[in-house]
């Protein structure tokens, strides 16, 4: 999909201007790209406007006006951004108590990568997950992991003619059962796919 550009930028003046309306818009956004999976994770899915977002709060948290540094902010989250036949999301486990917080990630180890969805009766789509850095260590899970799953032409071409949409994860440690995703956040989903002729 589309690579933001400085021109998509507001300036820190300008931002500042706009900001209440903007947050206001892309927190109205964010609610239908936000896929709970039990009662503790959460799936974020990423795209253009959250990641303008993103990138809008940190020039302003900095102070970066210069272009140089406007550029490296952009060649970091630029990534992020789903490419028309790919889903990114970042994957949180959400336990609020830090002692059962540790105690639970330490049950948890290898969870992002049994994370799933599935398109009708199509094979499962599993993540590619934190291609930046290893986020696990011996002991524990990390609270956050960046998953890509790869949509191929047969998914989003069923996708587009209205076949569901399932998650789930299969972790002994947390197991989510394969449920349908709900209708609008399927939707805003499947509105970041592109359909590819061959």
């Amino acid at each position: 999909m589309t690579q933001l550009t400085r021109e998509d930028l507001w300036s820190l003046e300008e931002y500042a201007a706009r900001r209440a309306d903007f947050r206001a818009e892309v927190m109205a956004h964010k609610k239908t790209r936000q896929l709970p999976l039990g009662d503790h994770a959460r799936l974020y899915f990423e795209d253009a406007t959250t990641i303008r977002y993103q990138i809008q709060e940190m020039l302003r948290i900095e102070r970066v006006f210069e272009p140089a540094g406007i550029e490296e902010e952009l060649s970091a989250y630029n990534p992020l951004i789903p490419d028309g036949h790919n889903w990114k999301a970042t994957f949180m486990i959400e336990i609020p108590d830090p002692e059962q917080r540790a105690i639970r990630l330490g049950q948890m180890i290898g969870i992002e990568d049994q994370v799933w969805l599935q398109v009708g009766e199509l094979d499962r789509i599993v993540p590619i997950a934190d291609e930046d850095l290893d986020r696990t260590t011996a002991d524990k899970t990390s609270s956050v992991h960046f998953l890509r799953f790869e949509i191929t032409p047969e998914q989003i071409n069923a996708l587009k003619d209205g076949a569901p949409l399932f998650a789930g994860i299969d972790h002994p440690g947390y197991p989510v059962e394969h449920h349908e995703v709900a209708a609008e956040i399927r939707a805003s989903l499947v509105a970041d796919l592109v359909v590819t002729e061959h």
